[in-house]
């Protein structure tokens, strides 16, 4: 089952960029495995795939150690301070950092490890209080007080748009997200790339691709329904 939702989703994929004239090598899928059996994300790996995602940073200790070693783990869920240090060396990317502070801390764990640690700014482009994220309007001045830390690098933005059943209503919010790209990608600052934008999921990541995303988040479209216990 899920090698041919893979399959599907891969279709879809190729579809979007098709239509928005880009190579299908200009977007990654990332396999989003919160509440997932290992046995699921094994299916998944075992049919090409090698970047996952996860929610939950106890979630990637606990699986990594149990997987394939050349899995690409990305943190796409909100993250507390306390957390910060078992994601170095565990993930290649942090998707959802949202404060000065958040950052701070990663910097400090990253320098303390030798690494530098690539990260998204997550941007709360509808405005929803459901949601985590630095507001629109706040999203330079954070990247611009971000940018004199050590040990990290700002890629690019991450937003998570409403939930809907008609994708064309996120289509406004994905196109914010890359105009703000764009703006800030011209503003030349040190330390700052706007190469990456991680926007779509299951409902809408067609949408997102037409809109210029280059990282898609798909779960539900893989596994199925989320799995709680």
């Amino acid at each position: 089952m899920i090698k041919e939702n893979l399959d599907r989703i891969e279709e879809r994929i190729a579809k979007a960029c098709a239509r928005a004239g880009r190579s299908r090598d200009s977007v990654t899928l990332i396999c989003v495995t919160k509440t997932k059996p290992l046995e699921m994300l094994q299916e998944a790996y075992d049919a090409g795939q090698r970047h996952f995602g996860e929610n939950k940073v106890q979630e990637i200790c606990r699986k990594r150690p149990d997987l394939p070693q050349d899995i690409q783990w990305h943190m796409i869920g909100h993250l507390q301070r306390n957390k910060v240090r078992q994601l170095i060396g565990n993930t290649v990317m942090i998707h959802s950092v949202d404060s000065l502070r958040l950052a701070q801390t990663i910097s400090e764990e990253a320098q303390k490890a030798g690494v530098v640690m690539p990260i998204l700014i997550e941007v709360n482009v509808a405005d929803e209080d459901s949601k985590f994220g630095v507001a629109y309007d706040g999203a330079e001045s954070l990247i611009k007080a971000v940018s004199v830390l050590k040990g990290i690098h700002v890629e690019g933005l991450m937003t998570i748009a409403p939930y809907t059943d008609n994708p064309e209503t996120n289509r406004r919010y994905f196109a914010m997200l890359r105009e703000l790209a764009v703006d800030i990608s011209q503003k030349c600052i040190d330390n700052v790339s706007m190469n990456v934008l991680s926007m779509g999921m299951t409902g809408d990541f067609e949408v997102a691709i037409e809109e210029g995303a280059t990282i898609v988040r798909v779960g539900t479209g893989i596994f199925g329904e989320r799995i709680y216990t």
